[in-house]
């Protein structure tokens, strides 16, 4: 047990000390012990023509077939991140049932809005085009991120812009500390990712609520310094006026980056987020 919560500190450092604005979490991959019974089903599956526009996908190991999926996009102020930085939490969510997707995505200065988007939907494209091929139900997808990739999920889930008719598979939405009503905008990195990029009231995701869309499961942390709470209280807000199912949860004493790293294996004593947004995509998903 001391073993054990010496590293949980160990990695508790890694995320305080150099990850807490999203940056790249490749050393905490490289150090996290993963979830068994899972493989990697897909390595850089390309759905554009760009270097960057690749995906992986982790599925339960044995002959499953028609599983929920959950395509999932990571944070770094759409300006850094990697797929491969996040092993562990595909990992850690397909052995829960699901076949789960990471996709890279073009990052700012080279790929503004709403190109980080654009390939969102491109990426989601291509996992209900192979879902059959991996295990999963093209009909039941759920999207989900942190932070910059929690943006990026709500657009795909509530502006039926970008995905089309594949927005009818969407069966739900999860956020972990996402932007979802943060204008006007401020900050260097908001500014280069946004600004000048048409209509600012268009870049949020709280502006495409209409009744009929779906549930989300809303996560923040309280000590959160990076993303204001008050994005996720207002989308809540503005889903459930228009009808909708939005569970809101806040988790005390977890900051920005401890929101997600919480689903690593030694950490989740932290918080109860692996188990929450589980069994909201196991809800939401269920066939009838």
């Amino acid at each position: 047990m001391k073993r054990y919560s010496a590293f949980a500190a160990l990695l508790a450092g890694v995320v305080a000390t150099g990850m807490a604005a999203c940056s790249p979490l490749t050393a905490f991959n490289a150090l996290v012990p993963k979830d068994r019974g899972v493989v990697r089903a897909l390595v850089d599956s390309p759905y554009g023509s760009d270097p960057r526009q690749t995906l992986d996908i982790y599925r339960p190991s044995g002959a499953a077939a028609g599983l929920p999926i959950i395509v999932f996009f990571y944070g770094g102020s759409w300006n850094s991140g990697t797929k491969n930085g996040y092993a562990w939490l595909g990992r850690a969510l397909a052995a829960r049932g699901f076949v789960v997707a990471i996709p890279n995505y073009r990052l700012v200065p080279q790929a503004p809005f709403p190109a980080f988007i654009e390939d969102g939907a491109a990426a989601v494209a291509l996992v209900r085009q192979i879902a059959g091929k991996v295990g999963g139900d093209p009909a039941r997808i759920v999207l989900a991120g942190h932070s910059a990739g929690a943006y990026n999920a709500a657009m795909l889930a509530y502006d039926q812009r970008w995905l089309g008719a594949d927005h009818r598979s969407v069966k739900g939405f999860i956020g972990l500390a996402g932007p979802y009503d943060f204008l006007p905008f401020k900050g260097a990195d908001i500014e280069a990712a946004f600004k000048g990029r048409g209509d600012p009231k268009a870049t949020q995701p709280v502006n495409f609520i209409d009744p009929g869309d779906p549930p989300a499961f809303l996560a923040t942390g309280s000590e959160d310094r990076t993303v204001h709470r008050r994005n996720s209280n207002a989308l809540a807000a503005r889903l459930k006026a228009a009808g909708i199912t939005a569970v809101r949860k806040d988790y005390p004493g977890v900051g920005h980056a401890g929101l997600v790293t919480a689903i690593a294996k030694p950490l989740r004593g932290r918080a109860s987020v692996l188990d929450d947004m589980t069994a909201f995509a196991t809800q939401v998903t269920a066939t009838h």
